[in-house]
């Protein structure tokens, strides 16, 4: 199965290639906390090398770990709405080097070129539905009874 949430699979060559010019190179050590749920949410990022986990806070319970993302994939879609805040949290889980933007400047992108700000809100609504997905899955995978995960 192809992932549609990837940089190259998500937007066409012309986006991309805007979008990177507002990308900065980062490194995160192994686990790093990259951003917490219901924190303002003012950047994403890319992953070029290593891991990054997605967790999601579960009352009376630890922390579940819904995906892990790698290579070419989208960490961060909360900026993309209001309020900003995110709805998971992030941890790095091996050093990951990745792409750094700044939600404000992108936001400001996408104003000023509607073309390239609609791809953008395509790419980040297939994300979205595709952790909602997981997220679905991995609870019921920890928390429902046995048989009643994904079919």
């Amino acid at each position: 199965m192809t992932s549609t949430t990837t940089l190259s699979a998500g937007l066409p060559a012309e986006h991309r290639e805007a979008l990177m010019r507002h990308a900065r190179e980062v490194s995160f050590d192994a686990g790093v906390r990259l951003f917490e749920e219901g924190r303002r949410a003012d950047r994403f990022w890319i992953v070029r090398t290593g891991t990054v986990a997605l967790d999601l806070q579960v009352p009376g319970h630890r922390a579940a770990v819904i995906e892990s993302l790698g290579h070419g994939e989208l960490i961060g879609w909360s900026w993309h709405f209001t309020p900003g805040l995110w709805h998971l949290g992030g941890e790095t889980t091996s050093p990951v080097r990745a792409w750094e933007f700044d939600a404000d400047a992108v936001r400001e992108l996408c104003a000023a070129d509607p073309e390239l700000g609609r791809a953008v809100a395509a790419w980040v609504g297939r994300v979205v539905a595709q952790r909602l997905h997981a997220t679905r899955v991995r609870l019921l995978d920890l928390y429902a009874p046995y048989g009643s995960g994904s079919r």
